[in-house]
């Protein structure tokens, strides 16, 4: 873990990940996360089902990856606080020895990185305070933990459209997945507009950068390009409720968030 001293928690402005717990129905979070929260879901209703659905899909993707595959390496940039079934519990219940680097740069996650991110014996959980724009302090400090000769899977959920340019997005990526052996996989997703519009889109973006939380929506053709070069697993690229659903009552409805789990070859 992380020697920094304890981080200071600005409670001021709202955070990504305090907001995404808040929707998620966690506890870790305040007035001015909550209130941001509730003022996106007015524009957005289905900001609360996106949040949870995502969340389903880390299970499946990792469960597939640790199950079918035989990944027994995560780094999983953008982590967000930690809830229930977070990537090492579901990657170290199928394979104890699992090993897992966690990575994110918010004051509050790394407090809780250092109480409740903790794997079993046999593994290793281990967590990086950096920005995903410092891939390569990322991949450094993710060497002492994970063997970069061996198959990893890479995991990037939400995170790029915190990176306004989108070149910049695609070449932190491209980075990351560079330094991956082949037989490593992507799980990669990121909200979209293809539901709501653009008009609802340019709202909501506006909002966000009113408050000085940018988050920036892409194309479905866009999202689809983080994944070039990579062999995508069925079904493809896809809305997260889409993608490998279990069993329920009623079937899963597309919403704005695309998914997609690659084959790097």
């Amino acid at each position: 873990m992380s020697d920094a001293s304890t981080p200071v928690v600005d409670i001021t402005v709202p955070h990504s990940a305090r907001v995404w717990n808040y929707w998620l129905g966690g506890k870790d979070h305040y007035p001015v996360d909550r209130e941001f929260g509730d003022r996106l879901y007015e524009l957005l209703p289905e900001i609360v089902q996106i949040a949870r659905q995502a969340r389903a899909f880390l299970g499946r993707a990792v469960t597939y990856l640790a199950g079918e595959v035989g990944i027994r390496q995560f780094l999983d940039i953008g982590t967000g606080l930690p809830t229930a079934d977070n990537t090492h519990e579901v990657a170290q219940r199928i394979v104890p020895d699992s090993r897992i680097v966690y990575v994110d740069h918010d004051p509050l996650v790394l407090a809780h990185a250092r109480a409740l991110l903790v794997g079993t014996p046999e593994g290793a959980t281990n967590y990086v305070d950096a920005d995903v724009r410092e891939p390569k302090k990322i991949l450094q400090a993710a060497r002492e933990t994970l063997d970069f000769t061996q198959p990893i899977g890479l995991i990037m959920l939400g995170i790029m459209g915190n990176v306004a340019d989108l070149d910049e997005a695609y070449a932190i990526v491209r980075e990351l997945c560079e330094s991956l052996p082949a037989g490593s996989y992507l799980v990669f997703k990121d909200g979209t507009y293809a539901v709501m519009g653009e008009d609802r889109a340019d709202a909501i973006h506006d909002l966000h950068e009113h408050e000085s939380f940018p988050y920036h929506m892409r194309t479905p053709e866009q999202v689809a390009r983080f994944l070039d070069g990579f062999e995508l697993v069925e079904p493809g690229l896809v809305s997260t409720p889409l993608w490998r659903p279990g069993p329920s009552a009623e079937p899963p409805r597309a919403i704005d968030d695309l998914c997609g789990v690659g084959r790097k070859p």
